[in-house]
């Protein structure tokens, strides 16, 4: 079923009412749907690099209002709608006391890592309305690691085309995990000089 739906978001990129369907797809990704934004952001940089940025800003500000969806998805229905969505994903009561345990010690870090890796990110957004997170630091972060994860695409993607679509999309969590250690080694960096 994963794999139907996979397809059926990529034909939307090519498809005339592609940009909408990016909004909608990033906008859903960050609250309860399957299929990363990028699965569509990627092919569309590709065969329109003139628009790549906007494509990037389209699928930011689409991400982080579905993030806030998330968020109140765990604030206001945790136990209802947000525990259902955790189950969909394969994460029992045990997973998601771990994600709060690891969300209670590092909540800002947590979202920006989490923000640009594989972890699905809706459960990072859900979790912190569950958590009660602090609200303007919880949209700072989501803005800040999707729109690094999105424009990032989308300049790989207008720049390398089609010689790395096919090298990215079998290894995407290696450069999610070199961009995530790349982004904690400088702030322990900058930690470090001041």
């Amino acid at each position: 079923m994963l794999r139907k739906l996979y397809n059926y978001v990529l034909k939307l990129a090519g498809g005339p009412r592609a940009e909408p369907a990016l909004a909608i797809v990033s906008f859903a990704e960050s609250s309860f749907f399957p299929i990363p934004p990028d699965v569509m952001l990627a092919p569309m940089c590709y065969a329109k690099p003139e628009n790549a940025w906007r494509f990037a800003l389209v699928c930011t500000i689409a991400s982080v209002l579905g993030g806030i969806a998330g968020y109140g998805i765990g604030y206001l229905a945790f136990e209802t709608i947000g525990q259902r969505i955790f189950s969909v994903f394969g994460y029992g009561e045990e997973r998601i006391e771990g994600f709060k345990a690891v969300y209670d010690n590092y909540g800002f870090w947590f979202t920006a890592i989490a923000g640009f890796t594989p972890i699905p990110f809706k459960l990072v957004t859900i979790v912190s309305g569950a958590m009660e997170y602090a609200f303007l630091p919880f949209v700072i972060a989501c803005t800040v690691t999707r729109g690094a994860r999105f424009f990032l695409v989308a300049w790989l993607f207008k720049t390398f085309g089609p010689t790395l679509a096919p090298v990215i999309e079998r290894r995407i969590g290696l450069f999610s995990l070199l961009f995530v250690v790349l982004l904690v080694g400088a702030f322990v960096l900058v930690k470090f000089i001041h």
